[in-house]
């Protein structure tokens, strides 16, 4: 079992997209996920528990196709329960087939050798531009 957070979130860019099953059994049933910036697109600001988690993600991974980040550095913290990452990415949205290019920066803490907070900073101009959506000011 992986119990720090420099693995966890490895793990976590590798199967978010692409490996649902695989991405779930990484996730602490109490997960917390905010989402700083994602108020100024319509999104919710923060997602609790599992449930809430996985419904966002389902809706995610069905409005991209050929999503995939790239160029993943990640900076372990002293404390191996904590790390954060830096990762570019991108994809076609699908309702308006534009290109979605994001740089996130994701930090991730892991109790239990389960991931049970993530805070996830992107450009929500990027993500407007791409979903054709108000550019947020």
């Amino acid at each position: 079992m992986i119990t720090n957070a420099t693995d966890l979130l490895e793990q976590h860019i590798e199967t978010l997209v692409d490996d649902a099953t695989r991405w779930e059994t990484l996730i602490a049933d109490d997960i917390l996920w905010e989402l700083a910036y994602a108020p100024s697109i319509g999104h919710p600001a923060r997602l609790s528990g599992r449930e809430e988690v996985v419904r966002h993600l389902t809706w995610f991974r069905g409005a991209v196709e050929n999503f995939r980040f790239f160029n993943l550095v990640i900076h372990p913290f002293e404390d191996p329960t904590g790390a954060v990452g830096e990762v570019e990415a991108e994809g076609i949205i699908k309702s308006t087939g534009r290109v979605y290019r994001q740089n996130y920066v994701v930090f991730l803490r892991v109790t239990g050798g389960k991931i049970v907070f993530i805070r996830e900073y992107f450009d929500p101009v990027r993500a407007a531009q791409a979903m054709n959506l108000p550019i947020p000011i």
